[in-house]
Order: structure tokens, then C-alpha cells, then sequence
């Protein structure tokens, strides 16, 4: 048995790999710093820790890290959200950071969506055409080939800023600098596919794909279904042999109409595939040298979180009858046998978020994030010398 922290208890995906991890017998201890995560109220661990919000209190933050892992003897940390630069970091800077995550350079290099596409590129892999935005002047030889592109920041989430063949007014908002960097991609058609994975120093050893039912916006899904696809699994299976990738990875990939695939985004975290994997032992063995595969079959999702973007989304385009499907057959991820407490929690939980979006007069989205967000602090942003 080993003591586990999983930071980022806000996450559905922490709560999962919680209930994973304590169902293979492992001692789980749950940190973050929202004071009212859904995964606090789970029986399925061994205590919630809140911690200083690393975005806004990074010494703070890693004191009181450093502190918890000391006193609990903690022989491994999992990040599920943005948190895991700021961990990643700490480790960096000489703390002993016991974490299932790769070294910063490699995190940075692939959440930043310019370095990433580079990355790929180098490792062999096709890519979509993609230019770095550093000055407005940048923009100008572009302006007539918008309707072909997507422009979106090097350091973003849930896709709130991206752009997909903007007109000129939305172009005009545009303002990229040397540390704060756009990026203009060639707007491909085709599937989307999201890939979840763990690898273990570029051995992959779980792999679930899915695609988006509902999203929240653009970004997120909040309802998903499995997806098989050869030319996507092999894609992650190179990625990760490639960079010699240790931890848990995702990617946003486009299948195009003749079946290649091609990279969109990497988020270097956990996202919604964990949730196809149900067997306790068997997906704790990734840890070790095991390997695990998807063991869920029907659509995953958090009901709620349906109800809230999924039917606006089906009203404004008149698609009732695939949302009422959806409802039948999506499975709510937060259910669990003998562990009631997080579906109920999960009301408190969007109260609290509420009440911070409300009072920094920002979405539900970004009040979500907000306070483990990471856009490269503690790094040289400047993309000149790339």
C-alpha cells in the first residue's frame, strides 16, 4: 500500500482516480485550494487537504506542500488539473516533489500550443500548419486568409479565446506580444478526438479516445462517448515514445476525411478518458509496469453539467431529439457505489465557483481554473529565440 496525493480535488477525473486508487488498496489523501471540492465529500479517501491557490501564493503554496508530504509520508503525488505546473515547478526549484508528471521544460514545452506543434513536428509526426503571432504587425500578411484559419493563444484553456475563421472585427481584438504569444493554425475539417493516456518513461500503458457529446462552450465536455481509432492510438503511442513521457497526457487530434490524424493540443494532465476505466487493481497497475485498458463501453458525463450546456445548446440549434438520447444513455460519472457524497456535494461545489465568478466578474469556466491557472510564470515567455 502506498500514500497517494491527489491534487486538484475540484476535478470529477481527481474523485475518479481516487476511488480508483483506494479501491486497489492505497491510502489517498485529496488537496487543493478550493475550500469545497467535490472530491472532499468522497469516502473514497483518506482526507482533504486546502492549500494556498499556487497562481496568486506560490511560496505559500509550496510550504505548505512540502509540509503535508512531509507529515503524511507521501510516497507519490498525481495532478489532475493545472496544478501540476506549479508542482512541477516547486520540484524544479530543489523541493522533493515525489510527482507522476514529467520535469517543467517538457510540461511547458507541450502546453504551450506553438512549442507543442514544434514538438511533434521534430518527433516525426504530420501537423497542421501553424504560425507564431508575436506583434500585431504579424497579423497584417494574414487578414486575408482568416476565413482559413484558427488564432488562439499560446496559454489558454477551455478554449474561451479561440477564434475559428474570425472576421475582421474579431481580428482586430488580436493583440499578440513577445510574452504573451498567438498562434495561427490552419482550420482543419474532419472528427475530433480526445485522447487520454499514462505512460510510464515513454511506455504507454492506458489509452482511452473519445469524442465530445456537449460541450461547456467551446471548450470542456461534459458528456462523451468512447471511439476507436488506429491512426490516433498510434499517434499517442509515438508521442510518448518520442519524449520519453512519464505520467498522465492528453490531446486534442482531428481526424481528417482520409483517416489521418492530426495533433490540435496537449493538455499534460488528466481529462474525461479516466473516466472509461472503472477496475480499481487493474488501472492501478499503471504505476507500476502494468497496463490497462478502457473497460467502459456507455457514454460518461456529469448530468448536471449536461442540463446546464447541453440543453441551451440543443435549443438554440434545434437538436432536442439527440440531447433527450443523451440524457437516456450517459452514465453520470460522479455515481459510485457505497459513495454518495460527491453527487450531492457537486451544488455546493457550483455555488462556490459561482460566487467567484461573480464577484471577479468572469465565467463559470474561468472561475474553475482560476486560481491554479499557469501561462508559463517562472519561465522565460519570450518566443523569440525559438
Amino acid at each position: 500500500m502506498a500514500t497517494i496525493l491527489i491534487t486538484g480535488a475540484r476535478a470529477p477525473v481527481a474523485l475518479h482516480l481516487a476511488r480508483l486508487m483506494t479501491g486497489a488498496g492505497h491510502r489517498v489523501l485529496m488537496a487543493d485550494s478550493l475550500p469545497s471540492p467535490i472530491a472532499a465529500a468522497s469516502r473514497m479517501q483518506d482526507g482533504f487537504h486546502l492549500l494556498p491557490p499556487p497562481r496568486f501564493r506560490f511560496a505559500e503554496f509550496g510550504a505548505a506542500l512540502r509540509g503535508l508530504l512531509a507529515r503524511e509520508a507521501v510516497d507519490l503525488v498525481i495532478p489532475t488539473c493545472e496544478e501540476v505546473f506549479h508542482l512541477s515547478r516547486l520540484q524544479a526549484e530543489g523541493a522533493e516533489v515525489p510527482l507522476f508528471a514529467p520535469g517543467l521544460p517538457l510540461l511547458a514545452e507541450v502546453h504551450d500550443k506553438y512549442r507543442f506543434i514544434l514538438l511533434c513536428a521534430r518527433l516525426g509526426l504530420e501537423v497542421p500548419q501553424t504560425r507564431l503571432l508575436t506583434t500585431v504587425g504579424d497579423l497584417a500578411p494574414l487578414r486575408g486568409k482568416a476565413a482559413d484559419l484558427v488564432f488562439k493563444p499560446v496559454w489558454s484553456r477551455f478554449a474561451t479565446q479561440v477564434l475559428i475563421r474570425p472576421g475582421a472585427r474579431a481580428l482586430a481584438r488580436i493583440v499578440p506580444t513577445a510574452a504573451a504569444p498567438w498562434v495561427a493554425q490552419r482550420a482543419l475539417a474532419g472528427d475530433e478526438i480526445s485522447a487520454y493516456a499514462v505512460a510510464q518513461a515513454g511506455r504507454l500503458q492506458a489509452l482511452a479516445l473519445y469524442r465530445g457529446l456537449y460541450r461547456a462552450g467551446k471548450g470542456a465536455a461534459v458528456a462523451f462517448a468512447p471511439v476507436t481509432d488506429a491512426a490516433a492510438a498510434e499517434f499517442v503511442a509515438c508521442f510518448v515514445a518520442g519524449t520519453g513521457w512519464t505520467g498522465q497526457v492528453s490531446f486534442d487530434l482531428m481526424r481528417l476525411a482520409d483517416g489521418r490524424v492530426l495533433p490540435l493540443e496537449c493538455n499534460p494532465r488528466a481529462t474525461s478518458g479516466l473516466h472509461f476505466f472503472r477496475d480499481p487493481k487493474g488501472f492501478a497497475g499503471v504505476l507500476q509496469d502494468g497496463e490497462a485498458r478502457p473497460d467502459v463501453t456507455a457514454p460518461q458525463g456529469v448530468r448536471l453539467a449536461l442540463w446546464l450546456y447541453g440543453l441551451p445548446q440543443a435549443l438554440w440549434s434545434g437538436s432536442v431529439a439527440p440531447f433527450r438520447k443523451a440524457l437516456r444513455e450517459v452514465e453520470e460519472v460522479l455515481d459510485w457505489p457505497g459513495d454518495p457524497g460527491p453527487k450531492r456535494a457537486q451544488f455546493a461545489a457550483l455555488r462556490a465557483i459561482a460566487g467567484r465568478a461573480l464577484r471577479d466578474r468572469i465565467s463559470l469556466q474561468q472561475a474553475s481554473t482560476r486560481d491554479i491557472e499557469w501561462n508559463g510564470e517562472g519561465l522565460a515567455r519570450d518566443h523569440s529565440s525559438i
